[in-house]
């Protein structure tokens, strides 16, 4: 598995909880060993542009999520094949707000953008009601059996 984390901001990131929450999801959801992901961490007037750009929508967002190559999760009998998943920015600055108005940590949101963002990276969504149930069961499961994980660490 290809994990680059890259932080351009001046907010201090763990980039190899990064990459293990990556490579957790990767094999949970039984993706090729060889598949690629880029995760970049951006100021708010980096994410403002690209949110623009790409959503034609004002102001910093808290992630966005770019697919490549349109892998979706496989089975413990059947991996997704080879591919690169795609990109993943965060914008620190404004998952630190949105952690303190949800009561965790700057790095608890910023690890739950993560895995809600590999997921939309794999063709999961929420914009109907039966999608969201769907995604956000699976996104809480992974997380919380990550993060039980990393503290028996």
């Amino acid at each position: 598995m290809t994990i680059e984390v890259r932080n351009e901001t001046t907010a201090q990131v763990d980039e190899k909880e990064f990459v293990h929450l990556a490579r957790f999801v990767f094999e949970a959801l039984h993706l090729h060993p060889a598949t690629e992901l880029s995760i970049l961490f951006v100021d708010e007037e980096a994410m403002e542009r690209l949110h623009v750009q790409w959503m034609d929508e004002p102001g910093p967002t808290d992630v966005l999520s770019f697919p490549m190559d349109e892998l979706t999760p496989g089975t413990a009998d059947r991996p997704a094949p080879e591919g690169l998943l795609g990109d993943v920015v965060i914008c620190p600055a404004v998952a630190s707000r949105q952690a303190a108005e949800s009561g965790h940590s700057a790095v608890e949101e910023m690890l739950l953008l993560t895995c809600h963002s590999i997921l939309h990276l794999l063709g999961y969504d929420h914009a109907e009601e039966e999608e969201r149930r769907v995604m956000f069961d699976l996104q809480r499961k992974l997380l919380l059996t990550f993060l039980a994980s990393r503290r028996d660490a």
